[in-house]
């Protein structure tokens, strides 16, 4: 079975537009990004915001939001403005682009302007700065202090040096700011901007080391001491070298980037031992309990990977726990990951009837899985690969099939996309569905041509191949497939392509053999 690491990230859609001219280009590809990963929330602030005019015609704006929702390719433009307007009128047609772009920004603005200390710092310093424009010094110094105070909350020194060069700037208009204060503020905060210029020059410094290194499994401690003399070379401050800032920044840093080498036996000691010295110095709070939480999940990752899987049960139930805390503030966000390491782990070891029961409460439960928009996708993939480990190829399908009709599927990466429908071809295979496997693969050919001419994908594309070829023929009985089946088995490992394919086509094409 495949493990999934759920990192926190999104899939986008692949959006592709021919205009030549730049600007319009930009345009065009940021409010279809934007659209395509808008929730139904923020679809629903922004319908809010745009109907708050009357008017007793029909709102082009609302309309296009809605058409530029169905679609994604520019060859749908021709027929988008002739909807909107009835002729090919492109000028008009971006100038209402241009503006639904604006109004995204500023509905996504009212949104969430109240949604962290730094966005409401923000907030307050632009209201700051209306008032002082009008003349209205007081209201400005309120506005201005109550920034300051969530950018100290946050420690946000670069918008604290902002804030207080304004103070200063305030003070030439009214008596009730000393600017003296602020003046040795400013200087205070400077000093603290110094050692976060240092912080970042150890951490550039650090993860050129580490990328310029070869995989470090061989010698899993090797990660730990080119950390610590790397800090020991580029900090001259003790200050510095015991930060929490620092080692904070090191650890997503590293983390990452062990992640992207996929070398989960040294990402398995550095976030045991630095889960183990964060605890113990009581480096985490509800400011970093996010941090908390990821350590967690890419920890449960980590020991899957390397095949400790009751360790990684321990660490997932810990996550658990975990997400209970601070009233349950991000218990939503990171349900999915807490049920992706569990129903992984159970059916490693064999408890498959636990994991299944585990992501169909899941999937029952609407609360449980609408917080994060891909997270019924996940548990719909992993139901899908417990079941064809089984050998329950029916209801693997039957998975499949609901996957593929969930509304976020759409807007995936297409990459995503192609491997999932492959992992259906080899299901078909095994349900000897061979008249519509042929029939997927064309649709497949058809739908994902430019992404298998591309030498990145050319596994999928060879995966594909000897599929369309299996409904003829067997492996063994011809030489051609037998040749084409062993240069795909050659090309990786089972390991690698265990981290690369949804079902592993190593293990499944040599099982065929």
């Amino acid at each position: 079975m495949r493990c999934v690491l759920v990192v926190q990230t999104h899939y986008f859609a692949e959006i592709f537009f021919f205009l030549r001219i730049d600007l319009l280009l930009t345009i065009m590809a940021s409010i279809t990004d934007i659209i395509h990963i808008m929730n139904k929330e923020e679809i629903r602030q922004l319908k809010l915001f745009l109907n708050r005019t009357k008017t007793q015609y029909e709102r082009k704006d609302v309309r296009l939001f809605d058409l530029l929702r169905k679609s994604s390719l520019s060859a749908e433009e021709d027929k988008i403005v002739k909807q909107l307007y009835g002729k090919a009128d492109r000028n008009a047609y971006y100038r209402l682009r241009n503006r639904l772009l604006e109004d995204i920004g500023k509905s996504f603005t009212l949104q969430y302007f109240n949604h962290s200390e730094h966005n409401q710092s923000l907030y307050f310093l632009a209201l700051s700065r209306v008032f002082e424009q009008k003349g209205q010094f007081t209201v400005a110094e309120h506005y201005l202090n109550k920034s300051m105070k969530k950018a100290g909350s946050v420690q946000n020194f670069e918008l604290l040096d902002v804030i207080y060069s304004d103070y200063i700037r305030l003070s030439k208009e009214t008596l009730s700011i000393n600017p003296e204060v602020y003046i040795e503020k400013r200087r205070e905060n400077q000093l603290k901007l110094q050692q976060l210029r240092e912080i970042d020059d150890v951490l550039a410094v650090l993860i050129y080391r580490i990328k310029r290194s070869q995989n470090f499994s061989s010698q899993n401690s090797q990660v730990l001491e080119l950390l610590q003399n790397t800090i020991q070379d580029f900090s001259g401050s003790i200050e510095i070298r015991n930060s929490p800032k620092l080692r904070f920044q090191i650890y997503h840093s590293l983390s990452r980037i062990l992640l992207q080498q996929r070398d989960y036996v040294s990402l398995e000691k550095y976030l045991l031992q630095t889960l183990e010295e964060f605890s113990r110095e009581n480096l985490f709070s509800k400011h970093n309990h996010d941090t908390r939480l990821q350590m967690l999940t890419y920890l449960g990752n980590a020991l899957i990977k390397n095949e400790k899987l009751e360790l990684a049960l321990e660490y997932t139930q810990q996550l658990k726990e975990a997400m209970e805390a601070y009233d349950r503030v991000l218990y939503n966000k990171y349900l999915v990951y807490y049920l992706n390491n569990s129903s992984i782990a159970y059916s490693l070891l064999d408890r498959k009837a636990e994991a299944i029961l585990l992501l169909d409460e899941a999937l029952k439960d609407p609360k449980a899985t609408k917080a994060v928009p891909h997270s019924r996708v996940v548990c719909l993939l992993n139901l899908a690969l417990i079941y064809f480990d089984s050998g329950n190829f029916k209801k693997a399908n039957r998975e499949l099939a609901r996957l593929k009709l969930e509304d976020v599927f759409q807007h995936f990466d297409k990459a995503f996309q192609l491997k999932i429908h492959l992992a259906e071809l080899i299901v078909r295979f095994e349900l000897k569905d061979f008249d519509y496997l042929e029939y997927l693969a064309n649709q497949i050919r058809k739908q994902f041509q430019e992404l298998l001419d591309s030498p990145d994908y050319q596994r999928q594309n060879r995966m594909l191949c000897i599929l369309e070829k299996m409904v003829y023929s067997h492996i063994k009985s011809n030489e051609e497939l037998l040749r084409e089946v062993d240069e795909l088995l050659n090309a990786s490992s089972s390991e690698e392509a265990a981290d690369t394919d949804i079902l592993n086509y190593h293990d499944w094409l040599q099982s065929k053999k």
